[in-house]
C-alpha cells in the first residue's frame, strides 16, 4: 500500500476531509494525494511494523519445514454495509476463512481497493476502520497492499480484493478429494445469516427480529478441531459454504470424492427468523451464503470428540452433526425430509442472491 517510500509530511498539504471529502481521481494518481491518502486514511487504520515500511510488498518468515497456503479472494458485495458487518470485515474473515479451511494458521493479508471516482472519504475511513479491527481481532495483519481510482461510473463505490497467507503443520493433509463412505457432516453453526442479512438491507425489508451477518475468522475454531481430532487424518474436509450455501458447498466436495452424502434435515440449524423470511422471499435457506460457518467432515471415530472441540468455541456453540458420507457413483446429495421422505439437494442453479460478498 504504497504510494513512494516516502511519508506525507504533516504541514505539507492540508489534511484529508474525512467527514466530508470525497475520493478524486487524484488520490489514485501516484503522487501526492495518493500518498496523503493512504498515509492518513489506510495506515492510520492499519498500521503496523511491515506496512510502515512503504514498500509495494513485504518479506516475512516461515516456520521451518512448514508447507505454505495463500489464497485470494474479490469482494464486491451490495450493499457494503448491512445488518452486522460490512464490505470491510467481510475482505478480511472471507480470505482468513479460505486459508484456513486447508487446515492452515493464517499469518498475513495484503489488500487491494478499487474506488470510484466520488465516493464518500467518511464511508472509506469507515470501511477501512472495519478491517483494520477485524485483522487486529483475528491476529492477521495487513501487511501490504494498494490502492486505485476508476472514474465516476465505472465502479460501484469500492471493491476490495484480499490475498492471505498461511503455513499448515506437517501430517495435515485436508482436502475436498479425503471425504470417505462413513465420514460424518458437521456444521458450526446455523445457516443463511448472511445472505438474508445483504437481501434485508439491499430490499429495505424489516422482520419482527434482525437478522444479523455471521462475517467471522474461524481460524481458532479450526485450530480447535485440529487439536481435539485424535489424528490428523481424522479431519477429512473444511470448507466454508459461502456463495451456492451449504447445498453447493456438499456437492462441491461430494465430486471431488466421488461419493454421496445423506443429510437429516431435521439436524440442519437454522434460525426461526431465516427459516420465516426464507418462507416469505421464496428461498431455501440450504442455498444462502454464508460467512461464519464452516463444514467439517470426519471420520466416525473422531466426530464426538470435534463435535463436543466445537461445542466449546465461541463459534461453535450450535454446531451439529447434519449428515454422513455414503457410497454413491453418482455423487448424489441427497436429504430425508422432516416429513419422512427422501430428495435431491441438487447444486445452486442459477443466481439466488447477486452480490453477497
Amino acid at each position: 500500500m504504497s504510494a513512494g517510500n516516502s511519508p506525507v509530511k504533516k504541514g505539507y498539504v492540508r489534511p484529508l476531509d474525512l467527514k466530508h471529502g470525497r475520493i478524486d481521481m487524484g488520490h489514485g494518481a501516484g503522487g501526492r494525494a495518493s500518498a496523503q491518502l493512504i498515509e492518513e486514511l489506510f495506515v492510520a487504520a492499519l498500521d503496523n511494523p511491515m506496512l510502515r515500511q512503504g514498500h509495494d510488498s513485504s518479506s516475512f518468515p516461515i516456520p521451518v519445514g512448514a508447507r505454505m497456503v495463500m489464497s485470494t479472494d474479490g469482494h464486491v458485495v451490495s450493499p457494503l454495509f448491512f445488518p452486522g458487518g460490512d464490505v470491510g470485515c467481510l475482505a478480511v474473515h472471507g480470505t482468513i476463512n479460505d486459508v484456513a479451511m486447508s487446515g492452515a494458521m493464517p499469518l498475513y493479508l495484503a489488500a487491494s481497493f478499487i474506488i470510484e471516482e466520488g465516493f464518500p472519504l467518511a464511508d472509506l475511513k469507515r470501511i477501512v476502520d472495519s478491517m483494520a479491527a477485524a485483522a487486529r481481532e483475528a491476529g492477521v495483519p495487513v501487511i501490504t497492499g494498494d490502492t486505485k481510482v476508476v472514474e465516476r461510473g465505472k465502479g460501484d463505490g469500492v471493491f476490495i480484493s484480499t490475498t492471505g497467507v498461511g503455513v499448515v503443520a506437517p501430517g495435515i493433509e485436508i482436502a475436498g478429494q479425503n471425504a470417505r463412505p462413513g465420514d460424518v457432516v458437521l456444521i458450526s453453526g446455523s445457516i443463511g445469516e448472511h445472505g438474508v442479512a445483504v437481501l434485508s438491507k439491499r430490499e429495505s425489508l424489516e422482520f419482527e427480529t434482525a437478522i444479523l451477518s455471521d462475517t467471522a475468522a474461524l481460524h481458532e475454531l479450526v485450530a480447535a478441531i485440529l487439536q481435539a481430532a485424535p489424528r490428523p487424518s481424522d479431519v477429512r474436509v473444511l470448507r466454508d459454504p459461502t456463495r451456492g450455501g451449504l447445498a453447493t458447498t456438499l456437492n462441491e466436495i461430494a465430486g471431488q470424492s466421488g461419493v454421496g452424502m445423506l443429510l437429516e434435515e431435521s439436524a440442519i440449524p437454522v434460525l426461526p427468523q431465516v427459516e420465516a423470511a426464507c418462507e416469505l422471499l421464496g428461498l431455501d435457506p440450504l442455498y444462502i451464503a454464508n460467512e461464519g460457518k464452516l463444514v467439517a467432515i470426519v471420520s466416525p471415530a473422531a466426530a464426538d470428540a470435534v463435535l463436543a472441540a466445537m461445542h466449546a468455541h465461541p463459534l461453535g456453540r450450535h454446531s451439529a452433526s447434519i449428515g454422513v458420507v455414503t457410497e454413491d457413483g453418482h455423487s448424489f446429495v441427497q436429504m430425508n425430509t422432516r416429513f419422512g421422505g427422501r430428495r435431491v439437494v441438487d447444486w445452486l442453479s442459477g443466481e439466488q442472491l447477486p452480490r453477497i460478498c
